[in-house]
Order: structure tokens, then sequence, then C-alpha cells
């Protein structure tokens, strides 16, 4: 399994969608091309929506990341 140093980290778990999308895309705007940001966010829609919208924006999605505490972290990839 490969491992990643991760640039930045940004957690989502205190707010809803469709701002835990713009939280997310607001700090990998802060980062530069191929830096990698950690996404802490909860199941159901941050699950769902946050990654699909991360590559829709043309960013890649390295990995998601299963917590014991019901969490996820996504681990996201930049890309101009």
């Amino acid at each position: 399994m490969a491992e990643f140093r991760i640039t930045d980290t940004v957690d989502i778990t205190d707010v809803v969608c469709p701002v835990t999308f713009v939280k997310a895309k607001v700090a990998l705007e802060e980062l530069e091309e191929g830096e990698i940001l950690s996404i802490h966010m909860n199941d159901g829609e941050p699950v769902q929506n946050v990654p699909r919208s991360i590559k829709e924006e043309g960013h890649r999605v390295l990995k998601l990341i299963h917590n014991d505490d019901g969490t996820y972290d996504l681990i996201v990839q930049k890309t101009e």
C-alpha cells in the first residue's frame, strides 16, 4: 500500500452539504499542484458527494479511509 505525504488537513465534520464541498475546495485552492490534502468528513452525504465533486473539479482522489469512529478521511492530490 502506498503511503502519502499529507500537505494539509481540513475537517468538515462540523458542516453540512453543500458547504462540505465548499470548505474542501477552498482548502485545495490553497495548495500547490501535486500537494496532498486529507479531508476529514462524516458518513452519508459528504462521503457520497465530496469525492465525486473533487473528481469533477479535475483533482485526483487517492484513497478513502473509513475510520473506527464512523468518519472518513479522503486523501486528494491537487491537479491543475
